[in-house]
Order: structure tokens, then sequence, then C-alpha cells
């Protein structure tokens, strides 16, 4: 093989890699560098000062004088940045804090929210009569994700062979 021939190849290589990996990137805000702990690792292990991107569904949201609070059921995130629900396992609950108002309207009960910041400290709250600690993270991203929209497809066979053909 000569050389000219092999850079040809490693720069096909090189472009297909990229092109692959930009169908499966993050969103630009959620892109970054992050500790690959979970909201319930956080709690076991003091984790303050930690930047980590997690995400999951609303449980509530706190609007307040100058900033809005989530209180996040978590799960973990799929290659997008995206809460994945493909089981029914969870990573804890955390409470996610961020400069401004958002709109409790909007930012509604089970809707898909990812954060990335700092974990800046723990609060303790109660969960029905039970004592949670929940990790704090000084959130620098909230990333809204659009609804999911579920369809039920319904196939039956065709009653006639040739009916596909067409």
């Amino acid at each position: 093989m000569n050389i000219p021939t092999a850079r040809l190849r490693l720069a096909a290589l090189a472009l297909a890699t990229a092109l692959l990996s930009a169908c499966v990137s993050q969103p630009r805000p959620l892109q970054g560098q992050f500790a690959t702990i979970t909201p319930r690792q956080a709690i076991d292990h003091d984790s303050t000062g930690a930047t980590v991107r997690w995400g999951g569904r609303i449980v509530s949201v706190e609007p307040g004088e100058n900033r809005t609070c989530f209180e996040m059921l978590a799960t973990r995130l799929d290659t997008t940045g995206r809460p994945s629900w493909a089981t029914d396992e969870v990573g804890g609950r955390f409470i996610a804090c961020r400069t401004g108002f958002y709109d409790p309207a909007l930012f509604e009960k089970n809707r898909e929210v990812t954060f990335t910041g700092r974990i800046d400290g723990y609060e303790n709250r109660r969960i029905g009569g039970y004592d949670y600690r929940f990790p704090h993270v000084a959130a620098d991203v909230v990333y809204l994700w659009p609804v999911r929209e579920r369809v039920n497809v319904i196939t039956r066979p065709s009653p006639w062979p040739w009916w596909g053909w067409w």
C-alpha cells in the first residue's frame, strides 16, 4: 500500500468517526467532564465540590426570591445526556438550584431535566415520614427536555397474502 492511499484511508476513517460521533453527542450546554457518581453515591461519601451532570424527573419546583430549586428523582443518563427510564432503577434524589425564575407551569412534575453544576452541600428533608439527605447542586445549566411522545403501533396481519405486493 502506498503512502497517499494510506493517508486517504486514514482521513476517510477520521471523517466517518467524526460523523458518527456527531449523531450521539450531547447538546452543547451538557458537554464537559463530570464526576461519575450518582446522587446516592454522593450521599454515602461526601462529594462536596464535585462537578456533576445529573438528571431525572421533577418531583417539585420551588421558585424563591432570586433562585429556583428543583427536587429531582434521579436516573442514569443516556449517551445524549437525557434521563433514561429503560429500567425502574433510580439513583436517589437530589436538589438543584439555579439563579433566576423557572416557571413551575413549564417545569412541571415528571418533566425530564438534566443539570450540570457543583455539589455545594447537603440538605435534610422529609419524604413522608422518612428523613432523607439530599445532595445539593449549584446548577450552571438547567436543560429541560422535550416531552416524549408515546405512540402505540398496532399491527394486524393482512387477510390477503397478495395485499402487500402492491
